[in-house]
C-alpha cells in the first residue's frame, strides 16, 4: 500500500509542479494617478500621509515616485494633457491601525473628510465595524483610509 501512494505521488508530481508554474499570479504593483501639477501634488501626499518618495526609475521630468509599503507604490505623473473626469467610486485605499490619530490629523491640517454617502467631518462605520473615511487630493482623486486589519 505504501508502496502504491509513492508510486502514484511520483508520479502526479510533474503533473502538479507544471501546473503550479503555469498558473499565472498577479499582485498589485503600483497605482498611477494623473496629477497637474506634480510638485504640489506630491506634497500633498508627503505631508498628509507621510509618504516617502523613491527613485523615478524613469527619470521622465513630471513623475514623482513613492513607497505605499509591501513594495507598492504611487506613481505622480503630470505628463498627459487634458481634463480628468473623477467620482467617489473611483479611489484606491489605504488602511492604518491608527485611525483616530490620523482623523485628528487631518482636523490639525484642516483637510475636508467625509464619509461615504458625502457628510463632511464624518467617519462612516462599516457592517463589519472598520471605520473609513474619504479624503481628496489636489486634482480631486478620492483615496479611503480605514481601520480594516493592516498586515
Amino acid at each position: 500500500m505504501k508502496n502504491s501512494i509513492l508510486l502514484i505521488m511520483l508520479i502526479l508530481l510533474p503533473v502538479l509542479t507544471n501546473a503550479q508554474k503555469d498558473k499565472i499570479i498577479l499582485k498589485l504593483n503600483h497605482i498611477a494617478l494623473s496629477v497637474k501639477d506634480v510638485d504640489i501634488s506630491a506634497k500633498f501626499y508627503q505631508e498628509v500621509f507621510d509618504l516617502a518618495e523613491i527613485t523615478n526609475r524613469t527619470e521622465v521630468e513630471g513623475i514623482r515616485w513613492f513607497a505605499l509599503g509591501d513594495g507598492k507604490e504611487l506613481h505622480l505623473l503630470s505628463v498627459v494633457p487634458g481634463e480628468i473626469q473623477l467620482n467617489k467610486a473611483v479611489h484606491f485605499a489605504m488602511n492604518t491601525t491608527n485611525f483616530d490619530p490620523f482623523i485628528e490629523k487631518l482636523k490639525r491640517m484642516k483637510i475636508p473628510y467625509s464619509d461615504w454617502p458625502g457628510n463632511a467631518n464624518q467617519v462612516y462605520v462599516r457592517a463589519d465595524g472598520v471605520k473609513q473615511v474619504y479624503v481628496q487630493d489636489p486634482d480631486g482623486y478620492w483615496i479611503e483610509v480605514n481601520s480594516a486589519y493592516v498586515r
